[in-house]
């Protein structure tokens, strides 16, 4: 299978487990809605993808385009094509944001001009005086939200990773990025949404939902699965 899948995925951190046997795809194109209460694993199966060496795999197996990346390091599956735009990105004291986006840039082959590092700022909803700051220092919340997914636009996934994008974001910028999502996916990109927005997951409208409850997924279907679960909570795909 092309795109992303997860398949009996087991994960432990510090000894604990927090996957307990995960299968989910993402194909190219389409757009996976993944949902779920605090505490579920969404973050958990976020970083496993990415090889954060902190989340040990016991079991399973993580493919993209067909090739087993679990052996791989984050740069390595970043390389290929992986994409995460945080939750909760540090701040880096010191390095101006042009000088970040020109290093990653180069180191993956991709030349952007100055006037069109500026239209992609603009994109995203930051003037260009952001390029002379220190990368995501003094940023607010919806700040570090639209500088993270301004380097998805500009690297291009063939996977992207979403994880509470529109957490810090007011109604218009969910809205504004939401459909840079969109237009990803529609590029052909595949993307996992995690969210605990209804609001921001009605907008972008995924192509399918996922509920994620105590580290397995608990469920499967389209938006009317997010109604059921808004109205009814979680207990309904339970079965309690």
């Amino acid at each position: 299978m092309s795109g992303l899948e997860v398949r009996g995925l087991r994960v432990s951190v510090n000894g604990k487990l927090v996957l307990r046997g995960v299968d989910l795809e993402v194909p190219p194109g389409v757009i996976v809605g993944l949902i779920g209460p605090n505490g579920s694993g969404k973050t958990s199966l976020a970083y496993s993808i990415m090889g954060h060496p902190l989340y040990r795999v016991e079991e399973g197996e993580i493919t993209l385009d067909g090739e087993v990346i679990n052996h791989l390091k984050t740069e390595e599956r970043a390389s290929r094509g992986l994409f995460l735009v945080f939750q909760s990105p540090p701040e880096i004291g010191g390095l101006p944001v042009s000088v970040f986006l020109r290093e990653v840039l180069a180191r993956r082959g991709v030349e952007v001009g100055e006037e069109a590092l500026s239209m992609y700022m603009r994109e995203v909803g930051l003037g260009e005086e952001y390029l002379s700051r220190y990368v995501h220092e003094g940023f607010s919340g919806g700040e570090k939200r639209r500088f993270e997914f301004l380097q998805a636009l500009l690297f291009k996934p063939k996977i992207l990773i979403v994880d509470e994008l529109d957490s810090g974001l007011d109604l218009e910028g969910v809205k504004s990025l939401t459909g840079k999502v969109r237009e990803l996916a529609e590029s052909g990109a595949g993307v996992l949404y995690i969210s605990h927005n209804p609001l921001a997951l009605r907008t972008l409208r995924p192509h399918r939902i996922v509920v994620l409850v105590d580290g397995k997924v608990r469920a499967a279907g389209g938006l009317e699965l997010l109604d059921e679960v808004e109205e009814k909570g979680y207990q309904v795909v339970l079965g309690e």
